[in-house]
């Protein structure tokens, strides 16, 4: 079963798993309850008795900002709630007349050690009026620490961006689900802390989630070289990167690597990686029929001159699962209608710029990261993982994995090379695109965090058998 924590529902996603609930019989004031009391606790867990200022809207995150004090005031904490307005809905009005305690209007209310944000939540879909904006961002930044009900007031939960000025928090406390507002950027960074509030909406068919730890066998008894996996790195104008994905994809699992290029092997070759001397696109042709290639990745220093042209044609006629990255990527388009129907999958990885190279669009306010990634996926029936901060993995049939808050220390030289290794370790172990792609970015993000601080690409790729290692199925 997939894990429900990790789903991200879009707004109307989750009005409609709200309303299963509902509709098996549990009241909006129940769930309003239960929503408002699993905040309230986080709350007073992390806050404990400090003075709070709870901003109540209209609307029903209002009414849960109304649970949150009521359960903070029976804690012994200092409350006061602030109303935007009188509550529009009857749970929210029900909710105000359980609170024992003071409620001013928003204009008056007075900056506290806590702020807890429960003007408007995931609903958002306009600007707030400037005025209740500039006071309700002095309130938020006049806090100690400031906590955001399901959303921060202020952004949209679908585009993920932000209808006024961004503004920080502390922590944001997700109701039933992420949204993606909470792992997209620019929304993501200033939502702090995220904590998932279970309420018991059913998020099993969710086809977007966000990325968690893989579960990887150990090879068996059985295993050998091939059974491990075989990858194939073609070497083009640079030959160092390839030989970095190659290092990569050692230390990601695979049982045997090669580069296959032209001339002699690289003075800093390692006996344990196989230089498969080439004497042209056909020699390269005949190198990539080996029935025991599991993976074969282009691109990696590729180039983009005529001779890496010829080295991607050749890459895209042989019969194995493809990894196109980096230079490759910009030669693409020449090869998109060989990708319908191609027997075997293909992997892209492009950053932005080669991410529009592509044809993807980059510049839509009304498609988020997500939305974009998953329409190339679709258009060019192949498998994309966009990189950057909030990495997104989208397979042709709509499935969607974010891989937010990525180490910002991989911000250098090589690290996409990297990258592309590993995921064609993983391809050639267990031929799954998807999953292949899923495993790497975490592994790959998890080696950053053991490499520390201002690593080359070469430790990255050496700090991947301990990541693999916090993997391994016990």
């Amino acid at each position: 079963m997939a894990d429900r924590g990790s789903a991200v529902l879009t707004v109307a996603e989750m009005v409609a798993a709200e309303q299963a609930i509902f509709d098996s019989g549990v009241s909006v004031d129940v769930l309003m309850q239960r929503a408002g009391e699993g905040a309230g606790q986080m709350i007073w867990r992390i806050g404990g008795t400090a003075p709070t200022l709870v901003l109540c809207g209209p609307g029903n995150n209002g009414g849960d900002g109304y649970v949150i004090a009521e359960l903070l005031r029976t804690k012994g904490v200092p409350v006061t709630a602030a109303a935007l307005s009188e509550p529009r809905t009857d749970a929210a009005r029900n909710a105000r007349a359980r609170f024992g305690g003071e409620i001013l209007r928003f204009d008056e209310a007075q900056s506290a050690i806590q702020v807890v944000d429960c003007l408007f939540g995931s609903g958002l879909t306009r600007p707030l009026d400037g005025t209740v904006w500039h006071r309700f961002a002095e309130l938020v930044g006049q806090a100690r620490r400031s906590f955001a009900i399901d959303l921060p007031s202020g952004a949209d939960a679908d585009r993920a961006v932000w209808l006024n000025e961004p503004l920080r928090f502390d922590h944001v406390l997700a109701l039933g689900a992420r949204k993606y507002a909470h792992l997209l950027e620019p929304v993501a960074s200033d939502c702090g802390a995220v904590s998932l509030i279970e309420i018991g909406v059913d998020t099993d068919a969710a086809k977007v989630r966000r990325i968690a730890r893989p579960l990887i066998a150990a090879p068996d008894a059985r295993s050998h070289k091939y059974r491990r996996g075989l990858v194939a790195v073609l070497v083009g104008e640079m030959p160092g990167a390839a030989l970095l994905a190659a290092h990569a994809a050692q230390g990601a699992g695979a049982g045997y690597v090669k580069l296959i290029g032209a001339g002699d092997p690289l003075p800093q070759l390692p006996p344990d990686i196989v230089w498969q001397r080439t004497d042209g696109a056909g020699s390269v042709a005949e190198a990539l029929q080996d029935p025991r290639i599991g993976t074969v990745v282009v691109g990696p220093g590729l180039g983009r001159s005529d001779q890496a042209r010829a080295l991607l044609e050749t890459a895209m006629a042989c019969p194995h699962p493809l990894i196109v990255d980096a230079d490759a990527l910009h030669l693409l388009s020449e090869h998109f209608a060989s990708l319908q129907g191609r027997g075997a999958p293909v992997l892209l990885t492009p950053h932005q710029g080669e991410f529009e190279a592509l044809g993807g669009v980059t510049d839509s306010d009304a498609m988020n990261k997500v939305a974009r990634t998953a329409a190339l996926a679709e258009r060019l029936d192949t498998f994309v993982l966009f990189k950057g901060a909030d990495t997104v993995i989208a397979a042709p049939d709509g499935r969607a994995v974010i891989a937010d808050r990525r180490c910002s220390w991989l911000s250098v030289a090589g690290t996409g090379d990297v990258l592309a290794g590993c995921m064609a370790a993983r391809l050639a172990g267990h031929a799954q695109p998807f999953d292949a792609m899923t495993e790497a970015a975490w592994l790959h993000d998890r080696a950053a965090h053991i490499a520390g601080p201002a690593f080359s690409a070469l430790q990255l790729a050496n700090a991947l058998p301990q990541a693999l290692e916090t993997c391994l199925e016990r």
